[in-house]
């Protein structure tokens, strides 16, 4: 038995031998063919790294909002909510765990002799806890500042650093229709594009705020679920909340998708109204009218988390399509390896011929051949692969989101050792049935 493993070990290493000296004997066709699928293999590397990319910051983006957060927006001028509301959801809905009125406005604000246009985010005290956003200098207000409607604002993060160039403003005033607003703190910076641009933002009791834009109602709720799977069925809950509020059809489905525990997808979007004559609108919610949908709804409830679920998989079939399309230069380097193949098998005829006669076997030839295309494929994914991580940097610095992932590495790798076994193949056994009588006599 150890002299017959013995005898297999040597004549796999002898053609072994052989197929490094058949790549070598033609180092420009074997370049050429290296060439091929190394540029298949960067090709999906490449791809594949900038829709991780992608799709990693789009994520990040959804989940810099919040965790388990679900957003209630009106989105018709006939509705709006009282911002008393969304204190009554917190009692009503089962594991809605906080919710604050949200009201957005633009202002110019004064700072000593500067001035310039801000973006004004009117919040509860809430805020911090539902946005999973922690304060980094100072103190978020309080649940009396937004009673007394007291002029205190905590700044975003860039913001902040702009004004006092990298020091803590907390403690300074700045000036906001006539009105002189106290910094109370500066929230943790989230990064360019995430949390909505929040860095930039001025977060001040939305008591304030109401009064600045000079209204009485808000046209935006966002609540906190205690769970994602909380956070479902506040989603089912508040979308009959809010049927029966706006008067719709108590038979209409809830206004966004949820998938249940079970997988199973709730539809959720409204289709049609009753007039308001005949099912008035509760308290908590002002109408001016209830037209008809026409396709459109008065109003959205969103879950986050749904979101980023829905954002995660679309990237990743995008993903997947773009590596599925720089994977067709990888099927051409495959053809080029079996094209080389059968071309040095057409050469060598009288060499196989040599090596039959000398009592190689048509299992040695198999292997011998199907080493060499193993080579080639092996040599090109390797060089693929530096190839590839050094274009993803590129790409990376001029901007484009990249992500290496070594699950791109390993499907590139694994193809291209697939496509130089399954090119090989035919070319291996072609060489290998050649009869010794007629590899010598051509």
């Amino acid at each position: 038995m150890l002299q017959w493993i013995r005898s297999a070990l040597i004549r796999f290493w002898f053609s072994a031998q052989m197929a490094g000296h058949g790549i070598l004997a033609n180092p420009l066709r074997s370049g050429l063919t290296i060439l091929g699928v190394a540029i298949g293999v960067a090709s999906v590397i490449t791809l594949m790294c900038i829709g991780e990319g992608a799709r990693q910051a789009v994520v990040k983006q959804f989940k810099s909002l919040g965790s388990n957060v679900v957003i209630i927006k009106a989105m018709d001028p006939s509705v709006e909510f009282e911002p008393e509301l969304a204190a009554d959801l917190v009692d009503r809905v089962v594991g809605l765990e906080a919710a604050t009125p949200v009201i957005h406005s633009d202002a110019v604000m004064r700072w000593r002799r500067a001035r310039g246009k801000v973006e004004i985010i009117g919040v509860n005290s809430n805020f911090p806890e539902i946005r999973d956003h922690q304060v980094v200098a100072g103190h978020f207000f309080t649940r009396w500042h937004v009673k007394q409607r007291s002029p205190v604002a905590v700044l975003g993060y860039e913001l902040a650093a702009g004004l006092m160039g990298g020091r803590s403003p907390v403690g300074q005033t700045f000036t906001i229709k006539g009105r002189t607003f106290r910094i109370t703190g500066v929230l943790a910076p989230k990064g360019q594009g995430n949390g909505g641009g929040i860095d930039y933002k001025i977060v001040i009791p939305y008591t304030t705020a109401l009064q600045i834009a000079e209204k009485k109602t808000v046209e935006e709720i966002w609540g906190k679920a205690g769970s994602a799977r909380e956070a479902d069925l506040a989603v089912v809950q508040l979308g009959r909340i809010f049927r029966r509020r706006l008067g719709l059809d108590q038979e209409a489905p809830t206004p966004v998708p949820v998938e249940t525990s079970q997988g199973e997808e709730v539809t959720v979007t409204p289709e049609k109204a009753v007039p308001a004559r005949e099912k008035p609108v509760q308290p908590g919610i002002q109408a001016r009218r209830l037209p008809g949908f026409g396709g459109k709804d008065l109003v959205t409830i969103t879950n986050l988390n749904q979101l980023v679920k829905e954002a995660d998989k679309a990237n990743r079939v995008m993903t997947l399509l773009l590596g599925g399309i720089a994977a067709v230069s990888l099927l051409v380097g495959g053809l080029g390896i079996m094209n080389i193949m059968l071309v040095s098998v057409t050469e060598r005829t009288r060499e196989i011929g040599i090596r039959r006669a000398l009592g190689a076997k048509q299992g040695d030839l198999l292997v011998q051949f199907l080493l060499e295309a193993l080579y080639l494929s092996g040599i090109g994914a390797v060089s693929g692969v530096a190839a590839g991580i050094w274009g993803v940097n590129v790409f990376s610095r001029y901007g484009f989101e990249t992500a290496i992932s070594f699950q791109a590495i390993q499907i590139s790798i694994m193809v291209a050792f697939g496509a130089g076994l399954v090119f090989g193949i035919y070319p291996a056994i072609s060489a290998s049935a050649v009869p010794p009588v007629e590899a010598l006599r051509r």
